[in-house]
Parts: structure tokens; sequence; C-alpha cells
């Protein structure tokens, strides 16, 4: 699905999963995915009982007051949060002003436009190329689908020539050290695993095996919790600062790799990425374990998953207005080609198509 490439810059290119960096040998999608449009359908599908209730409010002959109290209540309904929801009104209510619609359903239109607006700066690529390897630590509660986005972006990886490591640093939970094994044998990947143990050991050798191996990609998985759960948030404190104690990454400068001797930056020190895996229908809980996770870690990115058949899909509304973290990919099922790089437009278009 993706190739390395030296880096190539297209008139208008398409969302990128993975971003070149300058001189390096990087990921990318090419300009035509005959599966992005099979996926889009899917994520329309996936967001069809958040959007029809929104859509609704739009079948009526006048733009008042009354139409706007029903669109709130909708929105809120989505689990799009207070703030959020006050912007996107706000925000329409002008667009209505400025470009004189008198037709309510031309009103949904630029709903569209504020919606991609607000998500616009959640938009970014993964990076991977500019360290060597790019360290890459993932989180999330139990039950969000960690392990297994964890799979998908690995064979997503994998099958674009990137040498990938795995960490099941998740020491505590057989069956998660266990289905990480499946997915390194379905991609062909390594894996470092241990059966009980420090999950930071663990991360420590994988990140040192990266390194001395001269893989890509290193993927750290880490235990689910609750961010309740103080202890277990220590814990991964932990796992990130003995990672950084690794020391730094190679970095790639474009004309050239950085001499070990000289002067690094702090940005080459691992983990390179602090990634949250987040469930689309637990709605405004999502936007709590964002906020926990990133005062706890420094948040990255973001993978959102479950967004198939919830009525929440207005969370990330939420997100973006509250704390404003990049999501790298959503996922729409359980297949490894339902987990799709994030789109604005596409989204607010599936979401009130």
């Amino acid at each position: 699905m993706f190739s390395f490439f030296k880096k190539k810059t297209p008139a208008a290119p398409p969302p990128n999963p993975i971003a070149p960096i300058p001189g390096a040998a990087s990921v990318a999608v090419p300009e035509v995915l005959p599966e992005r449009k099979t996926w889009l359908d899917k994520l329309k599908a996936g967001l069809r009982k958040t959007g029809s209730s929104i859509a609704t409010v739009f079948t009526g002959t006048k733009i008042n007051d009354a139409l706007y109290e029903d669109l709130e209540a909708a929105l809120l309904m989505a689990d799009t949060g207070v703030k959020a929801t006050q912007h996107l009104l706000d925000d329409l209510k002008w667009r209505v002003k400025e470009s004189k619609t008198t037709d309510p359903v031309a009103v949904k239109s630029l709903l569209v436009e504020s919606l991609t607006s607000l998500l616009a700066p959640l938009q970014k690529s993964l990076a991977i190329g500019q360290f060597k390897p790019t360290v890459i630590m993932v989180t999330g509660v139990n039950g969000a689908g960690k392990t297994t986005s964890i799979g998908k972006l690995t064979r997503h990886l994998a099958r674009s020539n990137a040498s990938v490591l795995l960490a099941a640093a998740d020491t505590f939970r057989a069956a998660a050290r266990e289905q990480l094994g499946v997915w390194a044998d379905r991609t062909s990947v390594d894996i470092i695993s241990q059966d009980g143990g420090d999950p930071a050991a663990v991360a420590f050798d994988a990140v040192s095996a990266g390194k001395a191996r001269g893989r890509d990609v290193v993927l750290v998985d880490t235990a689910g919790r609750l961010p309740t759960q103080l202890h277990l948030m220590e814990e991964l404190k932990k796992i990130k600062r003995v990672i950084e104690k690794t020391g730094p990454s190679q970095e790639n400068q474009g004309a050239g790799v950085m001499p070990e001797s000289a002067m690094v930056s702090r940005a080459a020190l691992p983990p390179h990425e602090v990634l949250l895996v987040i469930d689309g229908n637990t709605g405004q809980n999502a936007l709590a374990q964002v906020k926990a996770f990133d005062d706890a870690l420094g948040l990255t990115g973001l993978i959102v998953t479950k967004l198939d058949g919830t009525a929440k899909g207005g969370v990330l509304a939420a997100i973006a207005r509250e704390r404003p973290i990049p999501v790298y990919f959503i996922g729409v099922g359980e297949k490894l080609e339902d987990l799709e790089t994030f789109n604005a437009r596409e989204f607010a278009q599936a979401l009130l198509a």
C-alpha cells in the first residue's frame, strides 16, 4: 500500500499516513489509492448514526432560532461538547450571514465548512525517516483497540518495506503478548517479549535492539490502563523515561546522516512519538482520556478506533476545540484495511453526508 521514495512533492498531494522527511527515504501514499473510496464509503456508513440526527435539523423550510436550537441539541447528543458546539454555532451563523443563505439545506453545506475548519488542526501526517530508529510508544485504556491498531500500523509499515521491531511491554498480560506475537508473525517482523518482568526493561531492550539491528521503526506496546489508576500512569512515565535513556537516534539531516560525535537535538531522544488509542464510542470520556494521558506523557498523536456504528462521532470536534492533538489514523472496523489516515474535510463530509 505504501512505498519508500526519495522526496518528491506532487502538485496536489493526497493525505499521507506517513510523511516524508527531506532527504530521507520515507513511507508515503501513492497519488491514487483505489482503496480510499471504498474506505470512505465505510466511514460514511459508520458515521450514519451520528450524521442522521444532525441532518434532520435541516429538513425544515426556515432558518430561525428553532433550527439553531435543534442543531445545538443534535451536536451535543453527538458528544461534540459544549465548547465545540458553541464554536460551530457561532461560526455557522457568521457564514449564513456572510453568504446570505436562505435555504436550510444550504446551511448544512456551510456546517461542513465550519466543521472542516475546526478539525483542520488535527490533520497531520506521521513522520518516519528523520530518526533511525523512529521510536513510537503506544498507550490507551483497556479495550480501546490498542494492540490491534499497532498490528495494523505494523502491517502498513512492513508492506512499505520499512523494517519494524515490536516491543511487547505489556508484560503482565499473556494474551496481549500473544496477540502482538500473532501480528509479528503475520507481518514477518521481529518482536522483543518477556514473560513477566519490568515493562520499562523490555522497552529499553527493544529500542537498543532496534538501533543495533538498524531498524527503521520500533513500536512499543504498553499495558492498557485507566488514567485514574495513578500507579499505572506512573509506570507509563517510567517507561518513557527509560526509553529516553537509550540515547539519541541517528538524525537524518537531508545531505547525510549526522555523525555520532556531533551535537544532537533534544528531538532526537526517543520516544519520538507518543500515541494514544481512543475508542470513538466513548464520547466525552475519550476527551477526558486525551487530557489525562497528555498531561502525564505529552502526547504527539491519536489513533481513534471503532467509529463505525457510533452515535458519538462528534467527539473529534470536542478534541479539536479543547485539546487539539493530531489524529494520525481513524478506524471504522476490525479488518486490516479499516484503519486509515485522518482528513478533516473527508470526515466532515462523511459525518454530514
